[in-house]
């Protein structure tokens, strides 16, 4: 077998040791960076980080394969520490609204709940995971469309404002 690569490796469960090991969406979202092989890349924010590696775990072989593509969306999605707070809360949220919240609390201990609102980031990404009834197409689209949501809360905002205008009084509004 010739060398691995972001090209060849094929998505898998866990942690590995080496990318000759296989490699996880963070692991590979490492290798895309150019960053040392870690299934915790600095140019990833640590909220979208948690959620993806415990989708990766508990996702069929099928449904994690769809991650590459997202391995290379969430590159570069490291912000600042008020837009992880944001993107922290709205997996809170997310959480929260699953149908499933009563099972969800069980598995999440007290000793955890008792931190209060900011809970360690893996196992805010984990209960997440957890909140899911069952991993089906529907539940993938769902959780894909989570980590969508957490990557446009990082975009640049386009803002609506005044254009230049050559006649008195026209003021036509554009987007920047």
């Amino acid at each position: 077998m010739g060398q691995v690569t972001y090209q060849t490796i094929r998505l898998t469960k866990g942690k590995h040791t080496s990318k000759e090991h296989g490699a996880c969406v963070m692991e590979l979202a490492s290798m895309l960076a150019d960053e040392p092989f870690s299934d915790h890349p600095a140019s990833v924010c640590p909220v979208i980080a948690s959620l993806m590696r415990a989708y990766n775990d508990s996702v069929d072989d099928r449904r994690r394969q769809d991650l590459y593509a997202y391995a290379a969306k969430v590159v570069g999605s490291r912000g600042s520490a008020e837009l992880e707070r944001l993107r922290a809360e709205h997996v809170s949220a997310w959480t929260a609204q699953s149908k499933t919240r009563r099972w969800t609390h069980f598995l999440f201990p007290a000793r955890l709940r008792a931190l209060g609102p900011k809970p360690p980031l893996d196992v805010l990404g984990a209960s997440a995971v957890r909140s899911l009834s069952t991993h089906d197409d529907r539940t993938h689209a769902k959780m894909l469309a989570l980590v969508d949501a957490l990557l446009a809360m990082g975009s640049p905002v386009r803002e609506t404002v005044p254009a230049q205008s050559t006649a008195a009084g026209d003021r036509t509004l554009t987007t920047a």
